[in-house]
């Protein structure tokens, strides 16, 4: 009888053991369970495809071969593609740079309803681009657009770039670029405070050494930051090129992202190079992306 018991007592204290097992499951199903339809998203649309590309890129007709990748940076067109996409990413986010910082400092100095109504117009801007941007170019600076007209009315001999050209991509891209770069700054250009001006003033300090040794110091990183965004944005539009370029601008201006339209168009056969190409810009994207995050832990070392 007395075993019985000992046995019912160990019995009653080893039960409890599955539960306590259970709870941390439940615990992670609890805190995971939200985010579950995000997570299988970002999987089906994101990580999915970007696996099949790295393997696409790394497969022939025979089997896996590193031949692709070779004939990629081998070929004249492809590698045009890649020194363009990255000269188009340097001029368009160097000038949104010089633009937009000035721009973006003037605006976080406003007064709260000037400066909500010029967020306002550069949210638009920033959100317009694509087919209904390249109209947009097409009826201010086409051959007959709206400023091409007006200039030549008043006798000059204006004539506007073509829009399959690198100028006439540089600016619309610079259309929505620029508004974009001086939403993504305007939050930095509030930790330079207004009361470390006036205690430089108290020091006899000028403006220009202000800046250089303050406001420069504090605002660069964020301003870089911001530049990498640009670029990384800029090298992977393909919407806003082919509406101003279509299929041409894959010879007049090749682009990583015309490149690869113009392979899957067209050359179906060799859908390898668009594999390549495509891991090529996710690469460059990724770099860019952490280095903007290296970047804004050394600009937070001011907090």
């Amino acid at each position: 009888m007395a075993s019985t018991s000992t046995a019912g007592a160990a019995g009653a204290a080893i039960a409890p053991a599955p539960a306590a097992h259970r709870r941390p499951f439940a615990a992670f199903l609890e805190r995971w369970l939200p985010a579950l339809p995000l997570l299988v998203l970002v999987g089906a649309m994101l990580l999915a495809p970007g696996v099949a590309l790295i393997v696409g890129s790394f497969v022939g007709d025979s089997g896996p071969t590193l031949d692709n990748w070779v004939r990629v940076f081998t070929t004249r067109g492809d590698q045009l593609a890649i020194l363009t996409s990255v000269a188009l990413g340097v001029v368009v986010a160097s000038i949104c740079t010089a633009v937009g910082a000035p721009l973006a400092w003037l605006i976080s100095r406003m007064l709260t309803s000037r400066r909500a109504f010029w967020l306002s117009l550069l949210n638009v801007a920033a959100n317009f681009g694509g087919i209904g941007l390249g109209f947009a170019y097409f009826v201010t600076l086409g051959n007959v657009g709206m400023i091409t007209l007006a200039l030549q009315g008043f006798g000059t001999d204006f004539v506007p770039p073509r829009p399959a050209s690198f100028a006439g991509l540089v600016i619309g891209y610079l259309y929505t670029n620029v508004p974009l770069f001086v939403l993504l700054t305007i939050p930095a250009m509030g930790a330079v405070r207004d009361d470390w001006w006036e205690a430089a003033q108290v020091a006899s300090a000028t403006r220009r050494q202000f800046w250089r040794r303050v406001g420069l110091p504090i605002l660069s990183p964020f301003i870089a930051a911001g530049w990498l965004l640009i670029f990384t944005w800029t090298i992977g539009i393909y919407g806003l090129a082919f509406a101003l370029a279509g299929t041409g601008a894959a010879k007049g201006v090749p682009l990583i992202t015309l490149r690869i339209g113009q392979t899957l168009e067209s050359d179906i056969f060799n859908t390898w190079r668009a594999s390549v190409l495509a891991v090529i810009l996710m690469v460059m994207a990724a770099s860019s992306l952490l280095l903007y995050r290296r970047i804004l832990r050394w600009a937070l070392r001011w907090f």
